[in-house]
């Protein structure tokens, strides 16, 4: 007989995960405000700069978008900040059992910060205003069984029984004539939410033991003409691993790609849910041939296609993510931009080399230097069964500082902002910024989503022509940019415009994608020497992870250039406007190759061996 651990929790030293679910539909245009001055009061009693509490943000109408995660911020004025600066996010239908199932999948984890598993209480507070499109039924009934307690607050224009289904009790549910009333009941909700016992159920123990930990494993085999003889003893190696594997849809998962010149995969992730049939699959494995050994574009390639939730990853879940790479040659092409990638997205590699091997190149590949291995050839693989034990339980035992949170990689992307000097001395030079931009677009990938961009010009002050998250195709923003006017002002304050993008523009709620891992481009063109200083704004820039671009004239200050720009060759100088086409190429190399270290990111620790 299961029993059910009814807990008051002592709220002095615990604490609290408290997510706010905020109804962003077209219905809601007009009471926004009066739900972010809701939030804000809320969270002005709550305990964050202690680690007691942790906060997240999400608003949905069709689908959910993260504000912030509940380990984005760590202080109460970062948060508030952030809720400060929120806009309505509009759309239709309303799904609110889809962003319940959002939640479920990527807000109330591990990686994105929740402490469910440690018997930290899971809050979740619903704004909502209005009818759900689609059935609540299931998804609010799989929150609860996580031990998430969840309060709905609606106006005249939800359906109060929806309410009382979806909260965790009837008195849970609370109503409002229109959103401007909330402060009739902020004191009714934080009593509740002070006083809360939640019933926690024997499916979510505060530990997991290691030898129950899921994990993803990639397998990347080296099947280059260098291995013909060695691939056996690789296969052999691999059937010996996944022996010791506690394979299933709900345990472990296991996935093999082979390469050479290019990356060809196996099988998938959540291809095969047994132990038998993997095995029946590696036993069946043929080596694939070729050369050169592109050992750079084969981990870039498994971590756009493997690494993603179509392929079975379970990332956004918290599940440690392995890639065990063997491998028999030095690679004929870089593996430094794909390595660092798959360190920032938090997967671990260990990789396990020959004596014709590149150590340095292996190191450089591993997560940590001690997770790169070494046998003098393929054949003696088995003398290194117990080291990759030691160094996978060391990977199990790791414990986040922060998420890890990932997006599905079938593409990248990136989200580019141009920011344009359109004070008094570029009126000449306008039109052929405008032409920059316009052919600098032409080179995105804009209609599927992959990339994003954003204009805005400046002067004394910025102004936005169009947000990340204003218009979804390249036709739309091509119109937009030709008819691109001049704004004309005095003094440049390119201190204040930088500041600017940073508090309005590289934010989730104007469609910035920082926090799922997208790289974040400013591309500034700038004909003058800047009024106000641009040292503390553009190094808060750079904080969040924005790698600057600087394209400026003769008009312009050098040196200050080259202090706004990521790296000082990312300061590119041309004597007028009209010459921009001169530096498009070498602009454009230097955008497409570039990977970003998000500040916010930080590694998970690893524990020295």
């Amino acid at each position: 007989m299961s029993h059910i651990l009814c807990t008051t929790v002592d709220r002095q030293p615990v604490g609290r995960d408290v997510v706010f679910l905020l109804d962003g539909s077209d219905t809601t245009r007009n009471g926004f405000s009066a739900m972010r001055d809701f939030v804000q009061r809320v969270l002005e009693t709550l305990n964050v700069d202690d680690n007691r509490d942790r906060v997240s943000v999400v608003q949905y109408s069709r689908d959910a978008a993260v504000q912030f995660y509940l380990n984005t911020y760590t202080t109460k004025g970062e948060i508030l900040e952030s809720v400060r600066a929120l806009r309505h996010k509009g759309g239709r239908p309303l799904n609110t059992g889809a962003a319940f199932q959002y939640l479920r999948d990527n807000v109330f984890t591990a990686s994105a910060g929740s402490r469910r598993l440690e018997g930290v209480p899971q809050v979740l507070i619903l704004l909502s205003g209005g009818r759900s499109f689609d059935s609540v039924d299931a998804s609010a009934a799989a929150l609860k069984q996580l031990g998430v307690l969840i309060f709905a607050i609606g106006t005249r224009g939800s359906d109060s029984r929806e309410l009382q289904k979806i909260a965790h009790d009837t008195s849970y549910a609370l109503s409002v004539t229109e959103f401007s009333d909330l402060p009739s009941i902020q004191q009714q909700l934080q009593s509740s939410v002070n006083t809360v016992v939640i019933d926690v159920t024997p499916e979510s123990p505060p530990v997991i033991a290691e030898s129950d930990a899921k994990k993803d494993i990639v397998f990347l085999l080296d099947g280059s003409d260098g291995t013909r003889n060695g691939f056996p003893a690789m296969r052999d190696f691999v059937e010996r691993v996944v022996k010791k594997l506690n394979v299933g849809a709900n345990r472990d998962r296991v996935s093999v790609v082979q390469y050479s010149r290019d990356a060809e995969v196996q099988f998938y992730l959540n291809t095969y849910t047994s132990r038998d049939a993997i095995g029946d699959a590696v036993r069946g494995l043929r080596h694939r041939g070729g050369r050169p050994l592109n050992t750079g574009s084969a981990l870039q390639y498994v971590r756009d296609n493997i690494f993603t939730n179509s392929s079975g990853s379970r990332h956004q879940q918290g599940v440690p993510q392995i890639l065990i790479l063997l491998n028999g040659g030095r690679s004929s092409d870089s593996i430094d931009i794909p390595a660092s990638a798959l360190k920032q997205q938090g997967i671990f590699t260990i990789s396990i080399g020959t004596q014709s091997s590149d150590n340095n190149e292996l190191q450089k590949i591993s997560y940590d230097p001690s997770f790169s291995l070494s046998v003098p050839e393929l054949t003696d693989l088995p003398n290194v069964q117990d080291q990759l034990s030691s160094v996978m339980s060391r990977v199990l035992r790791a414990v986040p500082r922060t998420p890890t949170v990932t997006v599905d990689r079938q593409p990248v992307g990136r989200d580019v902002v141009f920011l344009l000097d359109g004070s008094d001395t570029t009126r000449n030079g306008f039109s052929a910024m405008r032409d920059f931009v316009q052919r600098s677009v032409e080179t995105l990938n804009v209609d599927d989503n992959r990339d994003r961009v954003s204009v805005v010009q400046y002067s004394r002050d910025a102004a936005v022509q169009f947000y990340l998250n204003t218009y979804t195709t390249k036709g739309e923003i091509l119109e937009i940019v030709r008819r691109l006017r001049h704004k004309g002002g005095r003094p440049l304050n390119t201190g204040a415009a930088l500041q600017y993008l940073r508090d309005n523009v590289f934010t989730a709620s104007a469609g910035s994608r920082r926090l799922e891992g997208v790289p974040q481009v400013l591309i500034l063109l700038s004909g003058g020497r800047s009024f106000d200083s641009v040292d503390a704004s553009a190094a808060a820039l750079k904080q969040l992870g924005v790698l600057i671009f600087a394209i400026g004239t003769r008009g312009s200050d050098s040196r200050q250039l080259q202090k706004i720009a990521h790296d000082t060759r990312y300061a590119l100088s041309v004597a007028e406007f009209s010459d921009l086409p001169s530096v498009q190429q070498q602009f454009q190399s230097s955008v497409d190759t570039v990977v970003i270290d998000v500040i916010s990111k930080s590694p998970p620790v690893i524990e020295k061996a």
